[in-house]
């Protein structure tokens, strides 16, 4: 195992990394992919074991209902880089299963491989967004034939892969890139489903990173994302060599999808475990501001802390049912419930905002135009602030200003407007739930009730 300054070491291997318009050539000394990295290496001490041999307890397989359930909260105290990880080192078992039942792609290659991450204590990234291009044409018309990552050469040893991967969550933070085919191939696009994995230092590979860190001097004003952040890749391959041995999938089109749909259901759970926490956090400071506005008793008020709770219990008992109805793959390991887990993040997902805008309405426009605690800590103007940012009696202005800024950069910030497209998009975005959701849903039993009230008994 690695400990965390081993870790950060690690970064040090002449990948090309670059961030607002820059090169960045110390990952572990810059101001804003520093402080991401860290993060990542505060996991690696919390769970680092010095015995020969030792892996981390995050990233073994769950055997049972109860390992996953206790797996989930676990992860969520972890970074999102080592969650990452292990939904990618999951969904390869996942597509391992359905691959070997079909008898198609290189599952040798795929188990090897993730033993091999786990025993090196790796942290993977999934990269399957492609370009797209003309999203109205597939990947076999698109007029650059680099808007979906495919083939371009193939020998004995390997393959060589170009084109570009996009919103790669902390894929400058890893050390391996898992490729990944974003929807099944039709006739004709072969080159296009391919599954592999990439070291992050390969030559060809150039990773273009955007951050919602604040800039700011004072990250008092930023109480969340000044110190948890990380940075989402655009991902570029430039005539990458894989060696075969990293090569999973190559050229079965019709099976490309088996590693969406794999990766999307591990997605998905971190996904609803990660609204359900949110969720309860929303409820909080909703209660919280109205309380220090002097506004809980008012009848508007409470309505909308009430559809907050509501929505806090739904997804939370969507994520309970997930992992009570979890199955069993062949080889043992336990997986969410597919149905259940593509309803709750649906769900999720779809009322996010509108449960943002019941706490932008409880809490007003101070949200955005709060005094900052430098602001209360000079003698010019603390005494004003103390004034004018009173609320309730009983409530200190510092704690109320304090309130509103965690607010603002959880739901309308940088951090916040993060938040509210990745709760849509990630995961593979609200229609592939949907889709996902009815293909697991049993629709015959329910046209059999229907059918049944109606009196019908012939139909066809």
């Amino acid at each position: 195992m690695l400990t965390g300054s081993q870790y950060l070491q690690s970064l040090d291997d002449d990948r090309q990394t670059f961030f607002e318009g820059e090169a960045v050539k110390d990952i572990a000394e810059h101001p804003v992919l520093g402080q991401s990295a860290r993060n990542v290496a505060s996991t690696y001490d919390r769970f680092y074991d010095p015995a020969e041999g030792a892996t981390s307890p995050v990233m073994v397989a769950p055997r049972s209902i109860d390992e996953l359930r206790a797996r989930i909260p676990l992860l969520r105290s972890c970074d999102i880089v080592t969650r990452t990880t292990f939904g990618s080192l999951m969904a390869l078992l996942t597509a391992a299963d359905r691959l070997s039942a079909a008898g198609v792609g290189h599952v040798e290659h795929l188990l090897e491989y993730q033993g091999h991450a786990i025993g090196s204590d790796v942290r993977v990234t999934e990269c399957i967004t492609d370009a797209k291009g003309d999203r109205s044409l597939p990947p076999g018309e698109q007029a650059d034939p680099d808007a979906y990552v495919h083939v371009v050469d193939r020998a004995a040893d390997g393959i060589v892969i170009r084109g570009a991967k996009l919103h790669i969550t902390g894929a400058s933070l890893s050390h391996d890139l898992m490729v990944m085919p974003t929807k099944r191939m039709k006739d004709g696009e072969a080159e296009y489903s391919v599954a592999c994995a990439v070291p992050v230092n390969s030559p060809g590979v150039k990773i273009i990173n955007s951050s919602y860190a604040p800039r700011s001097a004072d990250l008092r004003h930023f109480p969340v994302s000044g110190e948890h952040h990380v940075p989402d890749g655009f991902v570029v391959f430039e005539d990458v060599f894989v060696p075969a041995e990293r090569v999973f999938l190559s050229g079965e089109g019709r099976y490309a999808a088996v590693f969406a749909h794999s990766l999307g259901l591990w997605e998905r759970i971190s996904g609803t475990a990660g609204m359900a926490e949110q969720a309860d956090l929303l409820v909080g400071l909703a209660h919280l501001i109205a309380d220090a506005n002097g506004l809980l008793r008012v009848s508007h008020v409470r309505e909308k802390l009430s559809e907050l709770v509501i929505h806090a219990t739904l997804i939370r008992a969507g994520l309970e049912a997930a992992l009570t109805h979890a199955e069993t793959a062949p080889d043992g390991f336990v997986f969410p419930n597919e149905l259940y887990t593509n309803a709750a993040k649906y769900y999720g997902a779809a009322n996010y905002s509108l449960m943002v805008r019941h706490l932008h309405d409880i809490a007003g426009g101070a949200t955005l135009t709060a005094p900052t605690i430098g602001d209360l800590e000079n003698p010019a103007t603390a005494q004003l602030v103390e004034k004018y940012m009173a609320g309730r009696k009983g409530v200190k202005p510092e704690n109320r200003l304090r309130l509103f800024h965690a607010i603002r950069d959880l739901t309308a910030d940088s951090y916040g407007g993060w938040h509210t497209v990745t709760n849509v998009q990630s995961g593979g975005g609200l229609y592939a739930q949907r889709i996902v959701s009815m293909s697991h849903y049993d629709i015959d039993t329910a046209r059999g009730m229907a059918l049944k009230a109606a009196g019908i008994t012939d139909w066809d």
